[in-house]
């Protein structure tokens, strides 16, 4: 099986029985990934001397994690551009299933970092699955399939989390087995029935170490002049939303009590709130109300949803915790929607994939700054204000949204034709 796919298609049998593969492998990887969602405060709190740190090791565990996903992505990108899409998909599952096994077995709070520092490294196999959809399928074709496996790959991100809690229930070591478990399963499925897509005469034949460096995107984020503002407020809702991601599950179980299965139904509402505004819902919203006012209204009602999370600290309710996850949840989906639409709209159409890049840089140093310093302002001063700090950040995403707003119609008014435009509102030559 080391044969290239060549210009296998998804239209013809072998590349419908490759697509085909890919969809499960990206069920089982996702299912794989979140299936240990609700789990980590659990274990995590067994090798722990203080209790009252576990918001911050958590932190640490969910930021080196993202350091080491950082670091490593653009790698295994230029990577499997070099060597191919098997060689690197394979290596990433097998690292996976390692911190997994790792995680899962413990011993000691060192063997958890580990655990988590050998997945992060390896962590790049969703982006390894995209690549090979893009070997496989013509340019017009690739958003619906990319579409398909992200709707796969958000179905195994619900299932995850709910058969976590699960297994859970026989002990907090099993998930983490049966994450390993599924992710060999992915790689010996491949190894067998997936061809490489890449043919040899399309891979890259050196590589420089300037295409390694984990801050190369970061340092050009900010580049375009007129994003800028829209890209600091996409980093000013991303910090908080990990901030969240780390410390939810270390407030269910300190403040309501939960178990790691009440705590896993809990993570796979957020998912399939996600799931039903994102497939049924922000259309019609983008539609009625524009990306500017979806954008602005959305981010308020974020703002909210931490308020009403840390609200918990006072009055210890689960009808507070569902109330804040739906709002949270909906409005977190549209926001990402309405941003990323604002950004698009913003640049030419062969920047597109740069700015893409862009805001997954941000959104990644968001996943290293937010864990560490929710992680810290929960152990040092409470929930509450852990979560009110989530609503500063905000608040300023807002300013920043507020502060470009004529830019989109500046933008295109620049863009239109003279025999678009009834008077000329700004000169061809203008910057």
């Amino acid at each position: 099986m080391n044969k290239s796919a060549g210009p296998t298609n998804p239209n013809t049998s072998v590349g419908r029985t490759s697509f085909v593969l890919l969809l499960v492998i990206a069920l089982l990887n996702t299912m794989g990934m979140t299936i240990i969602i609700p789990l980590v405060p659990f274990l995590t709190l067994q090798y722990l001397a203080h209790p009252t740190n576990l918001a911050a090791i958590v932190g640490w565990l969910t930021a080196v994690y993202g350091i080491c996903q950082l670091i490593a992505a653009p790698g295994l990108g230029v990577l499997s551009d070099r060597f191919g899409r098997r060689p690197i998909l394979f290596i990433c599952l097998l690292g996976s299933a390692f911190g997994y096994l790792i995680f899962g077995l413990g011993g000691a709070l060192w063997l958890l970092f580990l655990g988590r520092i050998i997945d992060g490294l390896t962590g790049g196999n969703i982006s390894v699955l995209f690549g090979y959809i893009a070997d496989i399928t013509e340019p017009e074709d690739r958003g619906k399939y990319f579409g398909m496996l992200g709707g796969v790959a958000g179905i195994g991100s619900l299932i995850g989390p709910t058969l976590g809690g699960l297994l859970a229930t026989i002990n907090y070591r099993a998930p983490f087995l049966v994450a390993a478990s599924l992710l060999l399963l992915t790689l010996v499925c491949g190894y067998f029935l997936l061809p490489e897509s890449l043919d040899k005469e399309h891979r890259i034949t050196s590589i420089s170490v300037s295409e390694l460096n984990p801050l190369k995107q970061l340092a050009s984020a900010f580049r375009w002049k007129n994003v800028r503002g829209l890209l600091l407020a996409w980093f000013l809702y991303a910090l908080p939303v990990s901030m969240l991601q780390a410390t939810l599950t270390v407030l269910m179980q300190g403040r309501l009590g939960f178990n790691a299965t009440q705590a896993g139904l809990v993570v796979t509402l957020v998912g399939a709130v996600d799931i039903l505004v994102q497939g049924v819902l922000v259309g019609w919203f983008l539609t009625m109300l524009g990306n500017i006012r979806l954008g602005l209204i959305a981010l308020v009602l974020v703002g909210i949803s931490y308020l009403v999370l840390g609200s918990i600290a006072f009055l210890a309710t689960p009808l507070l915790l569902f109330v804040g996850i739906i709002l949270f949840a909906g409005s977190g989906s549209l926001v990402e929607n309405a941003l990323r639409g604002l950004i698009s709209e913003m640049v030419g159409r062969h920047e597109q994939g740069r700015v893409s890049g862009a805001t997954q840089s941000l959104q990644s140093l968001g996943w290293v700054v937010g864990p560490l310093v929710g992680g810290f302002m929960y152990t040092a001063w409470g929930p509450f204000q852990a979560y009110a700090s989530a609503t500063f950040s905000i608040v300023f995403a807002i300013l920043c949204l507020w502060i470009v707003l004529p830019l989109p119609q500046r933008q295109k008014a620049k863009e239109q034709t003279p025999s678009e435009k009834e008077v000329p509102l700004l000169s061809s030559e203008e910057d």
